[in-house]
């Protein structure tokens, strides 16, 4: 599926070929979904996928302090400022990291660049090749989310699995090193009471190369797929498989970070970082905050919320830019 002007509407807006019909029945969307097939080329192989794996070795074969990923299934026009600014403050953070973007888009001089070959390394032999069988053959409902989102979801697990390291989304500011972070993930939300995790998010996951529990994640997005829940198959699909494992997860050897390792502020409240204070109690409310996000890891932006706003000179934002970044100052007023 090649990246043309007919992915864009006339006011220049991304048009996903994936998303389909709205207001169809399931029956009507397996249907919508088996005669797109043929023209799109996403979740077939072709020559690519034979280079992948020698790249992804040789890349990694300089002493990279953390191996990260990120995944890019966008057109490469829309990788923009904010996204910028979470690979530059990874290199601030990490400066002997190396980082890996998996995009179809990203890697040629017109954009044009496959995600094929990690789904044919990342799958094979595990339960996420039935799902892809299922979905190349146009007998499983696709449902109404765009299929790129829950290739993400399912693309990180495999990337992880394969090579090991850390994923992370592209709506991040890295704050610290991550050498020292390994089979660990980020609680988003706690129980006040007990103070023990109550939902898991996957927009930062650092595990060793094969790690076992990556293979629970493959089998519950298989066995459980929806492509009608937003997030099902994402935060709430590794939430389900920790509750799952309970008592299990010691044998395991994995560590669920408190709320303020990525998600120390809250989607509601994230609008906030972006304004410039403008009375004491707010100066003193971002002077709190700078001092606390010094425990964290990464602060998520929770892109959908965030996107549209403008970076305040002195906003917790700003602030945080002028610390963590090398080149994307430039962020503030794009």
């Amino acid at each position: 599926m090649n990246i043309d002007q007919e992915d864009y509407d006339d006011e220049g807006e991304v048009v996903d070929p994936l998303v389909p019909p709205e207001n169809v029945t399931k029956a009507g969307r397996i249907e919508w979904f088996r005669q797109k097939l043929p023209e799109l080329d996403l979740l077939n192989s072709n020559e690519l996928s034979e280079k992948f794996h020698g790249r992804i070795l040789e890349f990694f074969n300089n002493n990279c302090s953390v191996q990260f990923y990120m995944v890019w299934l966008s057109p490469a026009k829309t990788f923009g400022p904010r996204e910028f600014l979470c690979m530059d403050s990874l290199f601030h953070s990490n400066p002997e990291a190396c980082l890996i973007i998996v995009s179809r888009s990203m890697d040629s001089k017109h954009g044009y660049r496959k995600l094929k070959p990690v789904l044919d390394l990342g799958f094979k032999d595990t339960p996420g090749e039935d799902w892809l069988e299922d979905m190349k053959s146009g007998t499983r409902d696709p449902g109404y989310i765009p299929l790129t989102i829950n290739l993400s979801n399912l693309i990180r697990i495999a990337m992880i699995y394969k090579y090991g390291g850390v994923y992370i989304d592209t709506d991040f500011i890295v704050l610290k090193d991550f050498s020292e972070l390994r089979n660990a993930v980020g609680a988003q939300t706690v129980d006040p009471v007990t103070n023990q995790w109550s939902s898991i998010n996957n927009a930062v996951v650092a595990f060793d190369l094969g790690h076992p529990m990556l293979l629970e994640f493959i089998k519950e997005f298989s066995n459980t797929f929806n492509g009608n829940k937003w997030g099902y198959n994402g935060p709430a699909m590794f939430s389900r498989v920790f509750q799952r494992m309970g008592g299990s997860l010691p044998d395991y050897n994995i560590t669920v970070l408190q709320p303020k390792a990525f998600y120390p502020v809250d989607w509601i409240q994230i609008r906030r970082l972006f304004r410039k204070p403008t009375t004491g109690s707010q100066s003193r409310w971002a002077d709190r905050l700078l001092v606390e996000l010094q425990d964290s890891y990464a602060l998520h932006l929770w892109n959908k919320r965030s996107r549209e706003l403008i970076i305040e000179d002195g906003s917790v934002m700003d602030r945080l830019i002028a610390e963590h970044c090398v080149v994307c100052q430039h962020i503030n007023h794009a």
